[in-house]
């Protein structure tokens, strides 16, 4: 009997493999840089959480921004899910860089910023926990949540709101 062929679903990437994956989509040092900072303040959560997978986790955050490979518009969250959609990643994994964005997007946000209406809001432990991350990080520099929100004066109230409810349920889950 002939066998299928079937395309092979990537391992799960360790620490080293998300380096690369980042280099081979050719992200900016600066990106990877930051990258990094997320991962090491998602981590300090996941330690402080069982509910997370620390895996997944560090995944995601070093992954977050893979998308700024092919932009560095409001659509590199998207960008960076089909990136590593049409790589074979686990939605898990994808979803975590797709929802990254601020506290998330409705897909009716997604409508109205030229994006694919997808729901991009954070539902999972660890989804919420990389965005937070992503959140207390500008650049390579740790900030509060309320000097990341000062910085996002030019949001609407509604989503500071949102990043700060994000804020406030991540912490609580750490405790």
């Amino acid at each position: 009997m002939p066998s299928r062929n079937r395309s092979a679903v990537p391992e799960p990437p360790g620490r080293d493999a998300c380096f690369a994956l980042l280099e081979e989509a050719a992200c900016a040092k600066n990106v990877i840089a930051h990258c990094k900072a997320v991962c090491a303040c998602a981590e300090e959560y996941v330690a402080r959480c069982s509910l997370a997978d620390p895996d997944l986790v560090m995944q995601g955050a070093l992954l977050h921004d893979i998308g700024r490979s092919r932009t560095h518009l409001i659509g590199h969250a998207q960008a960076g899910a089909d990136l590593l959609r049409e790589k074979g990643f686990p939605e898990r994994l994808v979803r975590i860089v797709e929802c990254h964005t601020g506290a998330g997007l409705t897909a009716d946000e997604c409508t109205l910023l030229g994006l694919l209406p997808r729901d991009c809001m954070p539902q999972t432990v660890e989804e919420k926990i990389v965005t937070h991350a992503d959140n207390l990080l500008a650049g390579t520099t740790r900030e509060t949540i309320d000097e990341s929100i000062a910085w996002a004066i030019h949001l609407n109230r509604k989503t500071r709101h949102r990043i700060y409810r994000l804020a406030n349920e991540v912490e609580l889950l750490a405790q």
